[in-house]
């Protein structure tokens, strides 16, 4: 499959930020700054959701997107991500979900597994909830008009917000695994877009088949794309044993228009 779209933006017309708001409370908006004279010295008793941010700079207001990177943390290819799902149109906020436990980064997979096992999934889910609740704060952001995109770790993350998240529109996993347990998927109200990976051993062919499975019994719409030769993580380019350029290009152009067509009349 060969690249048939451009996006509608540039990566210079991309702008970029760090954004810091309280987890599973109200998020202050710019009112609410306006009118507190202490809001930048108070200190929080809240936990703090550590994000960056990537927006189209033309004025307008754009669908937002929530980019949950892998067990590997805010790495700089989930930066590279973040500013080219921007440059497709929309707001994008990509959470540190390592933040609880110091936001750390690895490139070794064995520390990187010590991290995803000593995440608390529930207060992460918090975390991600709450970047959408910021993103509703943002006077360039469509209100609750909002999709998640995640990648191995981040892609089981994204189908379990899926099933927390209401009003979500659209949720795109790659090489995530599957819901445990499998019931919560009637909880899902977006549609599911997941990228397997033939060759995984960690999500494996069996995750792709109990999805698609629990997908069709509570009628859930759940596209699975498969790239038969693909190991784990082909589309991390900072991983060259694994990197697959022309799938991850591929898989690309089904997230671009599955994410287009999620939030089409929004």
């Amino acid at each position: 499959m060969t690249t048939t779209h451009s996006a509608p933006f540039t990566l210079e017309q991309i702008g970029t930020g760090t954004a810091r708001f309280p987890s599973g409370v109200p998020i202050p908006t710019h009112s609410d700054a306006m009118v507190d004279p202490y809001i930048k010295t108070r200190m929080p008793k809240e936990v703090q959701v550590e994000t960056l941010l990537f927006w189209p700079q033309e004025k307008g207001v754009y669908p937002g997107i929530v980019l949950l990177h892998d067990w590997w943390g805010l790495t700089g290819q989930m930066k590279d991500l973040g500013a080219r799902l921007a440059c497709e149109g929309y707001v994008v906020v990509i959470p540190n979900l390592y933040g609880r436990l110091g936001g750390m980064v690895t490139a070794n997979d064995d520390v990187a597994a010590a991290l995803m096992g000593k995440m608390n999934e529930a207060l992460v889910v918090q975390d991600i909830n709450s970047c959408c609740e910021y993103l509703n704060t943002r006077d360039f952001a469509k209100r609750n008009i909002h999709g998640v995109v995640g990648y191995g770790m981040g892609g089981s993350l994204a189908l379990r917000f899926a099933t927390q998240r209401k009003r979500l529109r659209a949720a795109v996993a790659y090489y995530g695994k599957m819901l445990q347990p499998r019931e919560l998927m009637k909880d899902v109200q977006a549609p599911i877009l997941y990228h397997q990976a033939g060759q995984d051993t960690w999500a494996t062919a069996d995750d792709a088949e109990q999805l698609r499975a629990a997908g069709t019994e509570y009628g859930k719409k759940v596209e699975i794309q498969t790239y038969p030769d693909a190991p784990h993580a082909f589309c991390n380019d900072m991983k060259r044993d694994s990197y697959r350029p022309e799938l991850t290009a591929a898989a690309w152009e089904r997230t671009a228009l599955f994410l287009k067509t999620c939030f089409q009349g929004t």
